[in-house]
């Protein structure tokens, strides 16, 4: 049979950086066996504590009486409304009000089956063609690139993105950070959005708050929103090892997460935005899904109700991670020779590092196979690039490489040693 795909069927059916991201990720966790080592993908680490909870909530669903709130019965059994599950929207709702100060209620909240089914909602939602016969196209702004893989192929459409270049800061010899060039920026009438990830996958850096709140007075000036993807950010998972405080109001459209806080199998994702914005998307998941996953939610409920979820995220998630970032920090500068040209960024959140080896005599992509030749799995940095003036050729998308450090240790100490030695060698060849 020979299949013909629409124009969206082309965008969505032929592969992508994300799909490469998690096919790799998939295998390696399913099938991998001790031979591979894991840096590539956004998966969270098994925290004994952490897991403990889970297990702990999964026992005191088991143990409510059949077909009671919050039973397995009904969280397996029962549908859900495709806003949500009333008791989990109260709960959040509360909790941002009573620790943040933010005028929100429970309509001000929709579930979506993951941050990524979010994002693939508002992007469509807001930006493409509009109605009308003057074929309008809008657009998203996206004002630091790179920026989060997962975006680049959600268009139903044309490519909606207009990115911009960062102002690159070196600090010290090897290590450095991208600020938001606000000079660059220019917001037309075709702009419906601006979005930004904080903490930025895939690099972690942490947009100041001085500059979110230029971004938010941008977006109030031209009445488009202003997106906050807090997969990594606050109130939870809150793994920021930068000072920074969240934002919302009525302009703002923010996105949090189960999966970094340890249950991305849940996929569930939490979208907080205005109230016609949070019912558009209960709309969207109604016809594409008719409802969400129960589980994360009913895991989670009591937890967000008392504010344990703060605990959780404060005292032990964040933590973790910052103690993961400084020592994989440690084994690049063990095993990167100081006369290589490499940088990394200033490690500020998430859970990843972002390596930059100025000068590499060979695309990213390459060093992505031969890495993968020996066993190490990684991400080629060009698929974090997008959005950009295709005429301008920028050597630095095809020079970097994203990391992930939340393996065991042994495997992230191992996979940086023969990212040093092999980056070592290519240099070597072609000196």
């Amino acid at each position: 049979m020979n299949v013909e795909f629409s124009k969206f069927g082309e965008r969505l059916c032929k592969g992508s950086g994300i799909e490469q991201l998690m096919s790799d990720l998939g295998n390696a966790l399913a099938e991998g066996g001790d031979d591979i080592i894991m840096l590539g993908g956004g998966q969270p680490a098994h925290i004994p504590e952490v897991d403990e909870i889970w297990r702990k909530r999964m026992e005191e669903i088991m143990s409510v009486p059949v077909n009671g709130q919050g039973s397995m019965e009904a969280v397996l059994g029962n549908y859900d409304p495709p806003c949500g599950s009333p008791a989990f929207l109260r709960a959040t709702a509360q909790m941002l009000r009573e620790h943040f100060g933010w005028e929100v209620t429970e309509k001000n909240i929709a579930i979506t089956s993951g941050g990524q089914t979010a994002f693939f909602f508002l992007f469509n939602a807001l930006a493409g063609r509009m109605p009308g016969e003057d074929g309008v196209r809008k657009k998203v702004l996206l004002p630091i690139v790179p920026e989060y893989i997962g975006y680049a192929n959600q268009s139903v459409g044309e490519d909606f993105f207009v990115g911009y270049r960062p102002i690159i800061e070196r600090i010290g010899d090897h290590q450095f950070k991208y600020r938001v060039d606000f000079d660059a920026i220019e917001i037309t009438d075709e702009i419906a959005a601006i979005c930004v990830s904080r903490p930025t996958n895939p690099t972690g850096n942490v947009l100041t708050d001085g500059e979110m709140e230029r971004l938010a007075d941008m977006a109030k000036e031209h009445d488009i929103p202003l997106i906050i993807d807090n997969a990594y950010g606050a109130p939870f998972p809150n793994i920021f090892f930068a000072e920074a405080n969240p934002l919302w109001d009525e302009q703002v459209i923010l996105t949090l997460s189960l999966s970094k806080i340890g249950l991305p199998g849940t996929r569930t994702g939490i979208v907080v935005a205005s109230e016609e914005v949070a019912a558009a998307v209960s709309s969207m998941s109604a016809i594409i899904g008719l409802a969400n996953n129960n589980i994360g939610q009913a895991l989670m409920c009591p937890l967000v109700e008392s504010g344990e979820i703060l605990r959780i995220s404060n005292d032990i998630v964040k933590p973790y991670y910052k103690q993961k970032s400084l020592d994989a920090q440690g084994w690049v500068a063990e095993y990167f020779s100081a006369d290589l040209p490499y940088r990394y960024h200033v490690s500020e959140g998430a859970l990843f590092l972002w390596l930059w080896f100025e000068g590499l005599p060979i695309s990213s992509q390459e060093l992505y196979v031969r890495l993968k030749d020996r066993g190490v799995l990684v991400v080629s940095g060009h698929h974090f690039f997008f959005g950009l003036d295709e005429g301008a050729d920028w050597k630095h998308a095809d020079e970097c490489i994203r990391v992930t450090y939340t393996m065991p240790a042994d495997k992230v100490e191992a996979g940086l040693a023969i990212i040093a030695d092999e980056v070592s060698s290519i240099y070597a060849e072609y000196s």
